[in-house]
């Protein structure tokens, strides 16, 4: 029965949605380019569904697209694990304000790289600054201490490890995107005494009914609803199971909140849902609306004002790990000033629009991210919507 209504869902959202020729054009586009395989596409306003598409590639080594379908989200777990904190901050079990060593030991005594070389940090780094990508942390490649389920079994590992490194610049002074939200998670762990999976289960993934966004697939799950990732990259072009630092296995318990989750299009819909609820989903308060202000307030400028801000994104500044738009004319689209969202390395994106009551959701699984793709769906979108 449920494999015959997701096969009525997707017939449905094939033929009801005449509309919206230029959402399903960019979604072929994009496979005719070679820039991801199979996709899906979601805009929901006003309270329902305006617009839900799969355009399957029907490559050989693809795999069809359906309801069922599970995607790494990659940095879109980076938002759900902001929520997790501010629901601690509305509990009162963490101020934003607190250093990170009040929870984290492991991160007292701090180094800074400096132009003389290195030397002991002065400002101390504090929550709000992991909240921010404010901390001096990167991601680090080439040193391998970026979150991996390769190397770490475990979050008390990674925190030991990255207790060594020296920062890039003085807490609080600049912007760089990295393993921030990923040490959250090791927050949340200190403050509850709980494995962060099992936080995120109780307090946001049972409430919204996402049952299947998680940190690892069954067998069962990677051979039948896993989706493969295309790759591109002019000599090697396909598709594989697995082409990063995680490997997403079953009993692993280095739950990284900030690129560790997988998740479907209906269970990160809800995600997206109670966001522009206002924090409420099916009747139940997530989070308050004031959190979400917060959320959502400026804490970086966008680039060139921040060197190390994502060029891409003009018009935009940071709020708490997502981008707000501030300039929709630099932005270009017609989007609507402080809609807010983020992406996730294999072309998973999302944006919430609270002026048009509104919020788009992208899935594919491609190795080269591109911060176009999700303006060209914005585009799209934008072109069909009032």
């Amino acid at each position: 029965m449920k494999k015959y209504l997701s096969a009525l869902l997707l017939l449905n959202c094939a033929t009801v949605y005449a509309d919206f020729a230029a959402i399903e054009a960019f979604q072929k586009s994009i496979i005719d380019e070679e820039i991801t395989g199979s996709n899906v596409a979601m805009v929901f306003q006003d309270g329902e569904t305006i617009y839900h598409h799969v355009q399957n590639s029907a490559k050989p080594g693809d795999r069809d697209i359906t309801s069922d379908t599970i995607f790494p989200i990659f940095s879109m777990s980076k938002p759900v694990t902001i929520v997790a904190m501010m629901i601690l901050h509305e509990k009162g079990l963490v101020d934003l304000e607190d250093p990170v060593s009040k929870y984290l030991p492991e991160l007292a005594d701090l180094k800074c790289k400096g132009e003389e070389g290195i030397y002991k940090c002065v400002n101390d780094l504090k929550i709000v600054h992991l909240m921010s990508h404010r901390s001096g942390y990167q991601y680090y490649i080439s040193t391998h201490y970026i979150p991996s389920t390769i190397k770490y079994d475990n979050l008390k590992d990674f925190v030991d490890d990255v207790g060594k490194l020296p920062l890039e610049f003085e807490p609080g002074t600049q912007y760089q995107y990295g393993i921030n939200q990923a040490l959250l998670g090791c927050v949340v762990e200190a403050v509850t005494g709980q494995s962060f999976y099992q936080f995120l289960k109780e307090n946001i993934f049972n409430p919204l009914g996402m049952e299947n966004t998680k940190f690892f697939v069954t067998e069962a799950e990677r051979k039948d609803r896993f989706q493969p990732a295309f790759i591109n990259s002019g000599h090697l072009k396909g598709y594989k199971d697995n082409l990063s630092r995680f490997t997403f296995r079953e009993g692993n318990r280095a739950f990284f909140g900030g690129e560790g989750l997988v998740s479907t299009m209906e269970d990160y819909s809800k995600f997206c849902r109670m966001l522009l609820d206002g924090g409420i989903y099916g009747g139940k308060q997530i989070i308050s609306p004031d959190s979400i202000e917060r959320i959502t307030q400026k804490t970086s400028e966008g680039y060139p004002l921040e060197a190390k801000a994502e060029p891409e994104l003009s018009g935009f500044f940071r709020g708490f790990s997502l981008f707000v738009l501030e300039d929709p004319e630099a932005d270009g689209v017609n989007a609507s000033k402080g809609i807010f969202g983020w992406s996730g390395a294999t072309n998973t994106h999302f944006w919430i629009d609270p002026e048009k009551n509104l919020f788009g959701l992208f899935m594919s699984r491609a190795r080269d991210f591109s911060w176009d793709l999700q303006k060209r769906f914005r585009k799209a979108v934008y072109s069909s919507v009032e």
